[in-house]
């Protein structure tokens, strides 16, 4: 049930929609192509396992951990409550 000029499911449509967007940019952020065998930032060798497990493979975990604390997740309000319009 929505309120006010909403319609009916428009809440679920923007749950839908943001859970849409964080697939596709998960998979946008995998590596394609051939494993390196060694770590494009450090140089340290790359595990044969990971090299299998993750195709197209560029850096140790070690080095990948610290990539992805820095990736920023988006900032999109699709609830559009009051708090976030008077920002």
């Amino acid at each position: 049930m929505a309120g006010g000029w909403s319609r009916d499911g428009a809440v679920q449509d923007q749950i839908d929609d943001t859970v849409k967007d964080a697939v596709e940019a998960a998979r946008a952020r995998l590596p394609k192509g051939e494993s390196a065998e060694y770590c494009d930032d450090c140089g340290e060798p790359i595990p044969q396992k990971r090299r299998m497990a993750v195709p197209g493979v560029r850096r140790c975990v070690a080095c990948q951990s610290g990539q992805d604390s820095q990736i920023r997740h988006s900032a999109i309000n699709r609830r559009g409550s009051k708090d976030s319009q008077l920002r």
